[in-house]
């Protein structure tokens, strides 16, 4: 009961949104210039933040000016890790962010700090059905298959190694994903997707989809978030 307790309890904290979705294991450089954010970068490497962690949630048009409640918002967000991070001459601030765990935002509060502060509660996937072993094989070997036609038709990464067996259908969805360029929509739908088994259906099918686009357009899109070089941030906030 006491575990139960404590994983219904919510925290507090700051939140920064932006026009992407960061899916849980994948890394996001962030350029921060305008002072509230300045202010975050210092408050999460000084300790006023603990932990290094905040909240990124995907604003839902790009019609909104600025954020002032959750209707601006998407409800489910990811929360990141502070990595390396550079303090620039002039008070900017260039860090990597890494997704770890999603939650739901249950409230924005926009006067209790310089950036905005939400209210959450954490949202985990559902367990893997018992004797479910075939199917997870299955749908693993269809996601891998969906992930190398995409990167057919897209780009070949010298440094991509293939998620071991060892690695549970719920992360290699988000492995799989991130290393791609997909639309915003498409992201958010997979970041709120509970099932496991559901959610790696979810990115064989929208993998094969840009593939079959890029082969008929004959385009290559840019890299996605996770592969641009922290000079060329892939956020601006």
């Amino acid at each position: 009961m006491d575990a139960e307790r404590q994983e219904r309890a919510t925290e507090i904290i700051p939140l920064f949104p932006l026009q992407t979705v960061l899916l849980p294991g994948a890394t996001l450089p962030l350029h921060l210039f305008e002072p509230r954010y300045r202010q975050l970068a210092v408050d999460l490497l000084t300790g006023t933040v603990p932990d290094r962690r905040f909240g990124i949630v995907a604003i839902r048009t790009s019609a909104v000016r600025e954020v002032e409640d959750l209707g601006h918002v998407h409800g489910i967000g990811c929360a990141a890790l502070l990595g390396d991070s550079e303090r620039l001459p002039d008070g900017r601030f260039d860090i990597i962010t890494r997704g770890e765990r999603r939650f739901r935002v249950l409230e924005i509060d926009n006067a209790r700090a310089p950036y905005l502060v939400g209210t959450i509660e954490w949202v985990d996937d559902a367990p893997v059905p018992a004797g479910a072993a075939r199917a997870v094989e299955g749908l693993r070997n269809a996601a891998l298959s969906a992930h190398a036609a995409y990167c057919d038709a897209a780009w070949h990464r010298d440094n991509w190694v293939t998620p071991g067996p060892e690695t549970g259908p719920g992360p290699l969805s988000y492995l799989l994903a991130a290393d791609c360029l997909l639309p915003l929509a498409d992201r958010q739908m997979l970041l709120e997707e509970t099932q496991p088994l559901r959610r790696l259906r979810m990115v064989s099918q929208m993998l094969r989809r840009e593939a079959g686009f890029l082969r008929k357009l004959r385009a290559v899109p840019a890299p996605p978030p996770e592969l641009i070089q922290l000079g060329l941030p892939a956020s601006l906030n």
